[in-house]
């Protein structure tokens, strides 16, 4: 994806402005978009009603960050998973009966694991998305040690300004 200089001069240093850093990424979404697709009028291009009101809208965000930044991220799922045994029967008479259960099976993926997974500038980075009054199970505390012991990155977002910031701060000057 893009990386040079008009898309860092849309970066912010210090912001607490959500709807200040949600322009920013649209504004960078747009020049990729411009870039990838030249011969569509620029009145035309559109781009996604991004917010970070929400567990999946913040994720969404801070992947299309990295990736229009130069890295690379990737949402990573580690629910279980339900398996359906119902059966709808219809008696003599017409009425419809559902027969059976449904089973939880746990995720055979690693507990604790982060939401996103990302490489950026060369570095392992884990963020881990937390809204509210969401916090860290047991789990992702012990999974976060593993990674910070093994030289990677882990990040717990609450909202993409704070993203924005902590990201600004670990790579901005990083390897340049």
């Amino acid at each position: 994806m893009p990386n040079n200089t008009s898309l860092k001069s849309l970066q912010i240093d210090k912001s607490k402005d959500t709807k200040n850093t949600i322009t920013i990424l649209k504004e960078l979404y747009l020049i990729y978009s411009k870039r990838k697709h030249p011969n569509i009028p620029e009145r035309y291009l559109t781009c996604p009603k991004f917010n970070d009101k929400t567990a999946n809208g913040l994720t969404t965000c801070i992947i299309q960050y990295i990736k229009l930044t130069g890295g690379q991220a990737e949402r990573i799922n580690c629910t279980g998973r339900i398996i359906d045994n119902r059966t709808i029967s219809t008696d003599i008479l017409g009425h419809k009966r559902t027969i059976g259960s449904m089973k939880y099976i746990k995720t055979a993926g690693q507990r604790g694991t982060a939401d996103i997974s990302a490489t950026i500038k060369g570095r392992s980075v884990k963020i881990e998305v937390k809204i509210g009054n969401d916090r860290q199970s047991e789990a992702q505390k012990e999974y976060q040690k593993n990674i910070e012991a093994s030289g990677g990155l882990y990040f717990i977002a609450k909202n993409f300004s704070q993203f924005l910031e902590w990201y600004n701060l670990m790579f901005s000057s990083y390897g340049e």
